[in-house]
């Protein structure tokens, strides 16, 4: 088991070293990676080679859908914003409830964001929060180590709520019961996030002078909506609600603080209403999955592949209608007429976007290929059954970090519910204490994010600074630490004194 353990370590080591320290480009890191990933399969745990080209072949075309689509229409819809002048229209409306940039972060990154994330998934927050930060006048870097610190609790219950509904399945559990759990298990850290996005914005500890009560609101506003629609509804709506509580109470908090609001000057309601029509139209077609008939409608044009060769192959769907992609797509192009740009300007938009993403578009397929060789060569369950026999007792202390280390190896949160949920609910039953806590653990630690190289190359992608990936992780390793101490920790500490572990 140990042997297995090592060998299975080493495309881990490889992303951490060629990242991290020798700050090597991600797309050159991790197509390395998976070069070596499928030769350690292959040589080490006896993969046959074709099974192995397969699995990878499946990571790349996922990777490339939904995950490079839903970063390609988000970006479209943000040049679409850009081209005509609404950006600045969006800019002048933001700056009416405060020019306060530690304030616009919360509204933007963390509720704007959250309101994706909740509805959309897949990176799509952090493509779109970043590009309208660094309009605002952030740095790149800035923005983008911000906007993947904020897309962290969210993605718990991220594209209505599938990474919990996943878990729920794998595990067949309750998913109202386990979504309740998730939603406790994370009001710590929702509470403590707008904290450390207003810490960034400010890059100091005194940033936060003045609008505690408002950080702290923000944080607050989004936990308690979470924890009450989680155990009356389910885990569909959760982060939708608290994203738009946080939206509301900050903006409420803010214009009570500086008093009168400025009026936006030169801006009439449908002005402002046609510069954010692309947004709105992200937020009504996506939100069409809540509605049961156009759901069914668009999840009908679905195309199934089986594209691993080995055993237990999983299903492929390519969601052609109700892919996030295709939605925020759609809002692009009927946002762009509405602010009377022609079919002919926004495809020679949509081909510059597509340019610019070619290194991240390597980086993604290169990353989910190598998860995917890593899951069916067996390698990512050597590497958890090796941390539960080394644990033992104390293995619940532990528990997030196995789904903290699914979501490194994948950049979806939903993946490591698919490929941990099991071992953490077998993992309970030998220890004899409750599965409900331990599983929902997998989740609460898979919402780090921000450590993800596949999900640092959506950042960089976002912002147009491939080639930085080293130094975007340098920044969220340290933040993604600490958020992965405070949920061992706390979740281990409720635990002991609620008698769950």
């Amino acid at each position: 088991m140990w042997i297995n353990f090592l060998w299975a370590l080493i495309p881990i080591l490889w992303l951490i070293i060629s990242l991290g320290i020798i700050g090597m480009s991600a797309s050159r890191a991790c197509t390395i990676g998976l070069i070596i990933t499928i030769a350690d399969a292959v040589l080490m745990f006896k993969q046959p080679l074709i099974n192995t080209l397969s699995g990878a072949l499946e990571g790349i075309i996922m990777g490339i859908w939904p995950i490079m689509y839903v970063i390609l229409a988000a970006l479209f819809v943000y040049q679409i914003t850009t081209e005509p002048g609404s950006m600045q229209t969006i800019e002048t409306l933001l700056s009416s409830i405060t020019t306060d940039k530690r304030i616009l972060v919360l509204i933007i990154a963390w509720g704007f964001g959250g309101f994706l994330e909740s509805i959309a998934g897949f990176g799509t927050a952090v493509a779109i929060c970043a590009g309208i930060l660094i309009s605002l006048g952030l740095e790149p870097i800035q923005a983008s180590v911000i906007c993947l610190v904020a897309n962290s609790t969210a993605t718990a219950f991220g594209a209505i709520g599938l990474p919990v509904l996943t878990l729920a399945e794998v595990t067949n559990l309750n998913e109202v019961q386990l979504g309740f759990i998730v939603t406790l298990q994370l009001v710590i850290l929702v509470i403590l996030v707008p904290f450390i996005l207003v810490i960034l914005t400010g890059k100091s500890v005194k940033a936060l002078k003045g609008i505690v009560f408002i950080t702290l609101m923000s944080g607050v506003g989004m936990a308690i909506p979470q924890v009450i629609i989680a155990k009356f509804t389910g885990a569909e709506l959760p982060a939708l609600v608290g994203s738009l509580f946080s939206i509301l109470i900050t903006v409420w908090l803010t214009k009570r603080k500086t008093g009168a609001v400025e009026e936006v000057e030169n801006e009439s309601i449908s002005e402002i209403i046609k510069a954010c029509s692309p947004f709105i139209l992200v937020f009504v077609l996506l939100a069409s999955s809540l509605c049961p008939p156009v759901n069914n409608f668009l999840t009908s044009v679905t195309t199934h592949l089986h594209v691993y060769l080995g055993k237990n192959p999983n299903d492929l769907p390519i969601n052609w209608l109700s892919s996030p992609g295709t939605l925020i797509l759609l809002a692009g192009l009927i946002g762009g007429k509405i602010q009377g740009l022609s079919f002919n300007k926004m495809f020679k938009i949509l081909v510059n976007v597509l340019k610019t993403i070619g290194m991240t578009t390597v980086t993604v397929c290169a990353i989910v290929g190598l998860a995917k060789v890593m899951v069916y060569a067996g390698m990512t369950n050597a590497l958890a059954l090796a941390l539960v026999s080394l644990l033992g007792p104390a293995y619940p202390l532990f528990a997030p970090l196995i789904g903290a280390l699914g979501t490194f190896l994948t950049g979806s949160a939903t993946s490591a519910n698919v490929l941990f949920g099991n071992l953490q609910y077998s993992a309970a039953q030998s220890l004899g204490v409750s599965k409900y806590w331990i599983v929902a653990s997998n989740m609460t630690g898979a919402t780090a994010g921000m450590l993800s190289p596949q999900n640092i190359a959506v950042a960089t992608g976002a912002i147009n600074k491939e080639g930085l990936e080293g130094k975007i992780l340098k920044e969220t390793v340290k933040w993604g630490s600490l958020y992965l101490l405070i949920t061992c920790v706390f979740l281990y500490l409720v635990g002991l004194f609620a008698k769950l572990v």
